[in-house]
């Protein structure tokens, strides 16, 4: 039975239920990869980034079409897809374009907060016509989050989340990952003129003053606890190494996430 409710996409297309038994995916984007395979649906991806590797024993068979910036077009076009999952953020619009050419179907996603994460499992659920795998997620996403927000609230923090160095990176309030840590009383400092959602700054006085905790991701730079110690040292603020994955993977990673949120909250 076709869903009553348009299937519409982060930029609004509206999609079709894929009732063709050859349908082709090529996958994008890491996160989505991954809630694909929990939908039940690995078996439709042929193409993935080199970034998507989760879940590894399901992934490993799938061909690699290069990053999530620099795509391999014509190996793409060897696969033949049906349909391209691609991201706001994490892919070129050139590139998307350049797919949009030859592949049929192409899915905008674009997760802004945590609760956009049982929308999105919906509307791949019904596109692939693996509704039930994708209620079952929602429910797992709800009960997470309830479990989250009767953890009692910590007083509100000011972290700055750095995601690179050489140059500093942080993100910005309107991203994924700072949504993510607003459940949990946290807000993210990022610099006052910044126009992008991952800018880049300078450590001084002024960055440090209304800072309560600094966060090193794992993702996409490899920060680790030799990191934190040496900055530690440097600015005399608390650091901790935060999960990167639990808090910029949205889709079925955005279950555990906000479990891990619940851990974070209570250290």
């Amino acid at each position: 039975m076709l869903p009553k409710q348009p299937l519409l996409d982060a930029i609004g297309q509206q999609h079709t239920v894929a009732l063709d038994a050859n349908t082709r995916i090529v996958s994008l984007v890491p996160s989505i990869t991954e809630l694909l395979c929990d939908l039940g649906l690995a078996h439709l991806i042929v193409g993935r980034t080199g970034f998507c590797i989760h879940p590894a024993a399901m992934v490993k068979a799938i061909a690699k079409i290069g990053g999530t910036k620099d795509v391999n077009i014509e190996k793409i076009r060897t696969l033949a897809p049906t349909h391209v999952i691609v991201n706001i953020d994490e892919n070129e619009k050139p590139t998307v374009d350049i797919l949009a050419e030859f592949i049929p179907h192409v899915i905008v996603t674009h997760p802004l907060m945590p609760s956009d994460n049982p929308e999105l499992f919906r509307l791949l659920g019904q596109i692939f016509q693996a509704e039930e795998a994708a209620e079952k997620l929602i429910q797992e996403y709800e009960l997470a989050n309830a479990e989250l927000s009767q953890h009692s609230s910590n007083p509100p923090e000011r972290v700055l989340y750095c995601i690179w160095q050489d140059p500093w990176m942080t993100v910005s309030s309107d991203t994924y990952i700072a949504n993510m840590l607003k459940q949990i009383g946290w807000t993210t400092w990022a610099p006052a003129d910044a126009k992008q959602s991952y800018p880049v700054f300078e450590w001084s006085e002024e960055t440090l003053r209304p800072i309560d905790r600094i966060l090193l991701s794992t993702e996409p730079y490899r920060f680790s606890e030799t990191h934190v110690d040496a900055l530690e040292k440097q600015i005399g603020k608390p650091v901790q190494l935060v999960d990167g994955e639990m808090l910029s993977w949205y889709g079925s990673r955005a279950i555990s996430g906000l479990r891990y949120l619940k851990q974070l909250a209570q250290n």
